[in-house]
């Protein structure tokens, strides 16, 4: 067996390596699989009406008791203030309103106690296919999980860090909200010792993006002085999934942007390990899922100080706090936030802050990924159908990459052509290794022949299937798309295997082109290699295995047309 045999079993091996390693590699870096049992749910487990900032228990709070049982709710503690006065206060007027809202988008209740957000449904996300009238629920605050977003003021006056005192419990003129188009604004109020403290909720119908402001009218004669907060506290519980039964599991925690780093994850996993802390400007910080996230991001450019940390009763809390704001007497000082909670829909959230729509993490080939689901949005555009844009695009990118393949199947073709002639000097020297491997390199020298070419091309497009991997399995576009008959998600498994069927099929057409192994052993192997990728891409969402399949059908067109076009050729020059 020659070297270049070697070559390309080893990279057809490789190929299998790689997509097992990346695997792996996925579960490693995103799964929550892999930790404990306690560390994925609470130290003891919340009572039907528990509130998880009202745990009285606050993590290394140095100006806080831990024996807080009447002031009741978590807020940052004085370590997490942001120190420093902003330049200036802004000033803002309007009165009172409330709790459950309903939108085209979105359907949010709001708890009166401290204005927190503790549910989120998103009608236009069933979720499942067998449930279409049943939306996901996004945030959520129950028995049995909780995931919340809160926000209010902290630091020298704010009410939500008073010690032994309850966070500020807002009035509302009505119970329930809805809006169809346009714009609603829902306003709580709070009156306390001087203070009118307005929380007002601004949605938009076509957005899941909420702005809000605390609003604090200073009727005393000193000045308020408060910082803002916002935080979001989740329980360590796995997203149920069910994109695949074996394999990749994505990635379920908190990330953030950086003045060094554009998309910087902190997983519950660190915040076990210790807190984080980190002052930036402006900037955001989110809790991802599998295709949804939620989001505080910050109002302006002014220095925010971040933090992520998990509390004793085994909570994760992601969030920061904002300068001081000064507030002089007669006057209303604003303290301004936005709030998302939805889809990672890329263009979206890259309207709503920079590097917010790198949540969509395509990995190390990001760069390659973002054109790829471009050109498949575009595909999609014109077709109106998921999967007739995965087989378009698959036409497109395998007519950018025809000039390596094309250069793949003629060495191949070549090496198909010089097999008899291979056979014949395996039979003259199987007993002299040395004296073969010469004579077949004058054999692939006389004849043109560079086997290396063959293999090459095929490990250049590797990276290609890799940033496709990633765009099938992260883009909320796909989640439940339909394709034709069986396949009605293409973000998930073919429930019938036809497509890993028809895949292995397509790969076992394109072996009987290929030039025979001079070996046995290498004979059997790469007979083997058809069932062993059909056996892996069962667990492997449709929409890639759809990908695989065309590009497996058009790589077979391509082959046998140059191999009878070669074949034609040197039968002509023998005659």
């Amino acid at each position: 067996m020659g070297r270049f045999d070697f070559y390309r079993i080893g990279l057809l091996l490789g190929l299998g390596v790689c997509m097992y390693l990346l695997l792996q590699a996925w579960n490693s870096d995103y799964g929550q699989a892999a930790r404990s049992e306690t560390a994925e749910q609470p130290l003891s487990a919340p009572s039907e009406d528990f509130d998880p900032v009202a745990d009285g228990n606050t993590p290394v709070a140095p100006t806080v008791s831990n024996n807080d049982s009447q002031r009741g709710d978590f807020v940052p503690d004085q370590s997490l203030v942001r120190q420093g006065q902003s330049s200036e206060s802004l000033a803002y007027e309007d009165d009172s309103s409330w709790v459950e809202v309903t939108t085209p988008l979105m359907h949010v209740w709001i708890d009166r106690n401290g204005g927190d957000i503790v549910r989120i449904n998103l009608p236009r996300y069933p979720i499942s296919l067998d449930q279409p009238d049943v939306p996901l629920t996004l945030l959520d605050r129950s028995r049995n999980h909780v995931y919340i977003a809160q926000s209010g003021l902290v630091g020298q006056d704010g009410l939500d860090g008073k010690t032994n005192q309850p966070r500020p419990v807002y009035e509302a003129a009505r119970d329930s909200w809805e809006l169809q188009e346009g714009e609603l604004t829902v306003k709580l109020s709070h009156q306390a010792d001087g203070l009118r403290i307005e929380k007002h909720f601004l949605f938009t119908a076509d957005s899941n993006l909420i702005e809000i402001d605390h609003l604090v009218s200073n009727q005393t004669s000193e000045d308020f002085i408060a910082n803002v907060y916002a935080q979001l506290t989740r329980d360590g519980q796995p997203v149920e999934d069910t994109s695949t039964v074996f394999g990749p599991r994505p990635y379920l925690g908190g990330a953030l942007t950086t003045p060094d780093d554009q998309y910087k994850k902190v997983s519950f996993s660190d915040l076990d390990e210790q807190r984080y802390s980190q002052e930036n400007r402006g900037g955001w910080i989110a809790i991802l899922q599998h295709y949804f996230l939620s989001a505080w991001v910050a109002a302006d450019e002014a220095s925010y100080l971040y933090y992520g940390l998990r509390d004793p009763k085994g909570y994760y809390r992601y969030g920061f706090t904002g300068p001081e704001v000064l507030v002089q007497p007669g006057q209303i000082g604003s303290y301004p936030l936005r709030f998302y909670a939805g889809p990672k829909d890329q263009r979206k959230l890259e309207a709503i802050a920079p590097h917010l729509n790198l949540t969509v993490d395509y990995g190390i080939l990001w760069w390659l990924s973002m054109p790829l689901f471009y050109l498949l949005e575009i595909c999609q555009n014109l077709v109106g159908n998921w999967g007739l844009a995965i087989i378009l695009m698959t036409v497109i990118v395998k007519l950018l990459l025809f000039p390596l393949s094309a250069m793949s199947y003629k060495s191949m073709a070549k090496m198909r052509v010089v097999a008899p002639q291979m056979r014949r000097l395996q039979e003259r020297f199987s007993g002299d290794r040395q004296r073969f491997s010469q004579e077949m390199m004058a054999l692939y020298k006389k004849e043109g022949v560079n086997p290396a070419m063959g293999c090459l091309p095929m490990l250049a497009q590797l990276p290609v299937f890799i940033a496709l991997y990633w765009v099938l399995y992260e883009s909320v576009e796909l989640r439940q798309a339909p394709f034709v008959f069986w396949i009605q998600d293409l973000s998930v498994m073919d429930p019938w295997f036809v497509l890993p069927l028809l895949m292995g099929g397509s790969m076992f057409l394109m072996q009987m082109l290929n030039p025979p192994m001079p070996d046995p052993m290498q004979q059997r192997i790469m007979k083997f290699m058809p069932l062993a990728f059909t056996l892996l891409m069962v667990f492997f969402p449709s929409g890639l295995v759809l990908y695989w399949l065309i590009n497996n059908v058009l790589s077979f067109a391509q082959q046998y047309y140059t191999t009878k076009s070669i074949e034609k050729a040197n039968a002509k020059k023998s005659s």
